[in-house]
C-alpha cells in the first residue's frame, strides 16, 4: 500500500516506517497519524514480519513536533478528541507484541518526542534533540508524554523538562537514560538492525511475553508478578520452549517456530 506522508521497505523480516514530511521536519498532522495507524494494524497482524524501525525522512528531524497549524480551529472537545486519538496510537505501538525501535535522527520535539517515547526503546544520531516544548504553547503534551518521559527519566528531569520547554541533547538524553545508543548518524540504522538481527533469533512469543510484562511493570504493582509467573508457565508448555531448552542441553543454537 502507498501512502502520502510515510514510506516503507521490509528486509530481512523488519519493517522500515519513515515519516516522510522533510519539508515541514516530518509534523505529525491528522494524515501522518491516521496512516501509522494503519502500518501498524498491518505491522502487528503481518506474521512475515519480526520488527519495525521508526524513523525520520532526512538528516534534521525525526519528528519535529505536532503540525500546530491544525491547533487554531480547535474548541475543548476537539482537543481532547485529537489527544485521545493520538494516545491510542502511541499505546497500540507501545504494547504491540513485536519490538518497534525508534532510530531518532535529529529533532524530537513535542509529539516526536512522544513517538519516539512510545517506541520499546531509542537509538539516536549524535545530532538527536528531545524536548517537550508545548508549554511554549499554552499547552502540555497530549499523546501520552507527560506520562512516559516520567516513568523513563524520573519526576524531577521531566517536569524541569515539561516546565521550562527545553531540548536536552543526545548525550544527555543517553545519560537520563531515555535512549539506549547514542551513535554517528550513517551508523544509526545499520545499529538499530544489528540488534534486531539478535532479537529476531529468540523466540516470537517469548518476545511478545517480555514486552508484555515490560509494560505492566511500569503501572501494575503486585499484578505484574502475578502475570510474569502466568505467561512463565504458559511459555514452558510451548514447543519454542522445549526446543530452547532441547538446544541448550545439547549444546546447539535453537530454532525457534514462534509456536
Amino acid at each position: 500500500m502507498s501512502y502520502q506522508t510515510i514510506l516503507t521497505s521490509v528486509e530481512d523480516a523488519t519493517l522500515t516506517i519513515t515519516i516522510n514530511r522533510p519539508d515541514k521536519l516530518n509534523a505529525l498532522n491528522q494524515t501522518v497519524l491516521s496512516e501509522l495507524a494503519l502500518v501498524i494494524d498491518d505491522f502487528i497482524t503481518n506474521p512475515a514480519i519480526r520488527s519495525a524501525i521508526l524513523t525520520g525522512s532526512g538528516e534534521k528531524a525525526f519528528i519535529a513536533g505536532a503540525d500546530i497549524s491544525e491547533f487554531s480551529a480547535l474548541d475543548a472537545a476537539g482537543g481532547t478528541a485529537l489527544a485521545q486519538k493520538g494516545q491510542q496510537l502511541f499505546a497500540r505501538i507501545e504494547n504491540a507484541p513485536k519490538p518497534i525501535i525508534a532510530a531518532v535522527n535529529g529533532f524530537a520535539l513535542g509529539g516526536g518526542c512522544e513517538l519516539a517515547m512510545a517506541c520499546h526503546f531509542r537509538l539516536v544520531s549524535e545530532n538527536a534533540k528531545f524536548g517537550q516544548p508545548e508549554v511554549n504553547l499554552g499547552l502540555l503534551p497530549g499523546y501520552g508524554g507527560t506520562q512516559r518521559l516520567t516513568r523513563l527519566i524520573g519526576k524531577g528531569r521531566a517536569l524541569e523538562l515539561l516546565l521550562t520547554g527545553n531540548m536536552i541533547d543526545a548525550v544527555t538524553a543517553f545519560n537520563y537514560g531515555l535512549v539506549n545508543h547514542v551513535v554517528p548518524q550513517g551508523e544509526l540504522l545499520l545499529k538499530t538492525r544489528s540488534i534486531l538481527s539478535v532479537i529476531h533469533t529468540k523466540a516470537p512469543l517469548a518476545i511478545a511475553a517480555c514486552i508484555e510484562a515490560a509494560n505492566l511493570a511500569e503501572s501494575a504493582g503486585d499484578a505484574g508478578y502475578e502475570n510474569e509467573a502466568k505467561s512463565f508457565g504458559k511459555l514452558i508448555a510451548t514447543n519454542d520452549a522445549r526446543e530452547g531448552i532441547a538446544a541448550f542441553m545439547e549444546k546447539r543454537k535453537a530454532e525457534f517456530k514462534g509456536n
